[in-house]
């Protein structure tokens, strides 16, 4: 069979691939960072994001401990403190919480000192409520600046699920040191199937459940194929509706009858990794940061 995935690590178990259904749990911080004075008037906007913790995070849990398997919401520091119930809800039943920024910044368009005030903030506050510092993070928007692997290192995160450089596990590195980052991809995100706003400049057509399972579960098959990590950016308050729900249900179905998946925290699948590289048992591919360090000359420009 030829085989499209270069290099996957040995999965526990003799699994073919590593899933995590990860979701980011964002509830309104995206309307106090982009509508910072005008918060209070967008009442439907909000009801629709507070849908996130106050109903969908229970759901979610509801068929995770159904199918008997532990998955990892990253959370705004704002939001672990604004809802900690829901955070609370989802550690009690053994479910990773993760690093998601204070109130999803956009941290390349912040100073280093500022990033650095937003990871530690928090680092605070999904401390006070889960009583342990995150492992993992993952940064807003897909923002990674030239200053978050230092970060990172600083903090000593044990894993970065932020970048979409490959199928499989892989280090992103500088002079300081490296850690483990666990890619995804924007075929995986929820957004583009069925997030549709005014309010966020977004207005893509609605796709059905189907359509948008059709996309995870392709995708899904070919990691299980080729020895590769399933890894998904959700949202409760899309994914988390009844329909998106009961298709996160039968993909699980589908998953759970195909067999041979290790179905894991981030967290987990990180902790994983690291024993392979530390027993000498596999080797990841290796990416340097930054890219590039100056601006690629250009030798024509467009016509303005």
């Amino acid at each position: 069979m030829l085989k499209l995935i270069d290099n996957p690590p040995e999965w526990p178990n003799g699994a073919r691939c590593a899933v995590c259904f990860a979701f980011d749990l964002d509830a309104e911080s995206l309307l106090h960072l982009y509508y910072p004075e005008d918060s209070r008037r967008r009442i439907t906007l909000s009801s629709a994001l507070r849908y996130g913790p106050n109903v969908a995070v229970p759901r979610l849990v509801r068929i995770w401990n159904h199918f008997g398997i532990r998955q990892t919401v990253f959370v705004p520091g704002w939001c672990v403190e604004t809802y900690p119930h829901a955070i609370e809800h989802l550690a009690e039943a053994g479910h990773e919480i993760g690093h998601h920024g204070w109130l999803h910044e956009r941290v390349n368009s912040l100073a280093p000192a500022d990033e650095a005030k937003v990871m530690r903030a928090g680092i605070k506050a999904i401390e006070k409520v889960t009583g342990k510092r995150p492992a993992g993070y993952r940064c807003p928007s897909g923002a990674f600046s030239p200053a978050t692997l230092d970060l990172l290192l600083d903090e000593g995160f044990s894993y970065d699920a932020s970048l979409a450089g490959d199928d499989v596990p892989y280090l992103i590195e500088n002079d300081r040191g490296s850690i483990i980052e666990l890619p995804s991809d924007h075929a995986l995100d929820d957004w583009p199937q069925y997030m549709n706003s005014r309010d966020f400049n977004h207005m893509l057509p609605i796709q059905s459940p189907a359509q948008a399972m059709a996309v995870f579960r392709a995708e899904f098959d070919a990691a299980w194929s080729g020895g590769g990590l399933w890894s998904s950016v959700w949202h409760p308050f899309l994914s988390g509706r009844p329909a998106r729900a009961q298709a996160m249900v039968d993909l699980l179905e589908y998953m759970t009858s195909k067999g041979g998946v290790w179905f894991a925290t981030m967290e987990e699948i990180g902790n994983h990794i690291r024993g392979l590289m530390d027993r000498g048992e596999w080797t990841p591919r290796r990416e340097r940061l930054p890219f590039w360090e100056q601006p690629v000359p250009q030798i024509a420009r467009p016509i303005v």
